[in-house]
């Protein structure tokens, strides 16, 4: 009698388990997937609505480029996809793509170029910004573990205080960016950012490193390597924040920046109104004036360097060199 009764009572159990199985897998499921989907959309490249500026990307300040050892294309490469994929500047190319251009208007300067070509001076955009990215440097002793132990021999010399911001055996990368206003040199925005190797398990499911993403926009091994995917994130991540700290910016840099400066070019005097005044002071060729912004015709308000203000016929000056 003793068998039929722990027979029941075993398929009962299974019953009992299964039936719990199935209520709780769903919730698991559920909660798992929201988890991907969070940590996805952390992973995406943040599109803004409008422009923050015009910006230019520059290759790291130091000149041992880590990169290399690892087989890697330049950190500014990978930065462009994320200023272009998101349209937060406008990008204007410092490298290879003004070489070109410059080498177009030698071409037109000397009379090479078909006519009505319209290549010439004065039509190149500004940049409002410049952005840099690096890797967070520390000190070249702090361990075997970083990258300067690692591939110190790949990137040469005294190379551990430079790419000590990747660590080649946890698979981490802690990087930095910083823009700089090319017209006050200020820095106006700096962020760190970090990632290690368990950030790919979310990100990698995602459209980042996918074909519409990472994957077909040229930067090699950012997308298809292990530690060139945590490099990623961990810009990514800095350039996330950049976006956010410089939400609050003019809408046109130009305008709200000083004035560039001017040279007197001929003997005149500053006055103090357009239409004549009394005078403030004599002017000789060769001092410097800061424009205001306040126009009146040919007449720019101005400020010497003694802090005189008043105003100078336009005619009298000349952008400073």
């Amino acid at each position: 009698m003793s068998f039929p009764i722990n027979r029941h009572f075993a398929v009962a159990a299974c019953v009992l388990s299964a039936a719990l199985a199935a209520s709780i897998q769903p919730a698991s499921a559920q909660l798992r997937s929201a988890q991907q989907m969070r940590a996805e959309q952390s992973a995406e490249i943040p599109v803004c609505a409008r422009p923050l500026g015009t910006i230019s990307v520059l290759e790291p300040e130091d000149a041992t480029h880590w990169w290399t050892g690892q087989q890697l294309p330049a950190p500014s490469a990978l930065i462009k996809v994320f200023v272009s994929k998101s349209r937060c500047f406008t990008l204007v190319d410092r490298g290879r793509g003004l070489d070109a251009a410059q080498r177009e208007r030698e071409l037109g300067g000397q009379g090479d170029l078909r006519r009505g070509s319209n290549v010439g001076r004065g039509q190149i955009r500004a940049a409002d910004y410049v952005m840099t990215p690096d890797l967070i440097s520390r000190n070249s002793n702090a361990g075997g573990n970083a990258a300067g132990g690692l591939i110190g021999g790949l990137i040469g010399g005294r190379a551990g205080a430079v790419a000590s911001g990747l660590n080649m055996r946890r698979k981490t990368a802690d990087v930095v960016l910083t823009v700089t206003d090319v017209r006050s040199t200020e820095q106006v925005a700096l962020a760190e950012g970090h990632a290690k190797k368990t950030d790919i398990g979310w990100a990698g499911s995602g459209a980042l490193f996918g074909s519409s993403g990472l994957g077909g926009a040229g930067v090699g091994g950012y997308s298809n390597t292990e530690i060139g995917q945590v490099i990623t994130l961990a810009y990514l991540d800095a350039y996330k924040q950049i976006v956010g700290q410089l939400g609050g910016l003019p809408a046109d840099a130009s305008a709200a920046n000083a004035h560039q400066a001017v040279t007197v070019t001929r003997v005149t005097t500053m006055s103090t109104r357009a239409s004549g005044g009394r005078t403030v002071r004599a002017l000789d060729p060769g001092m410097m004036l800061y424009p205001t912004g306040n126009k009146e015709g040919a007449m720019w308000e101005v400020e010497d360097e003694m802090g005189n203000k008043g105003w100078v016929s336009s005619t009298m000056m000349e952008m400073s060199r």
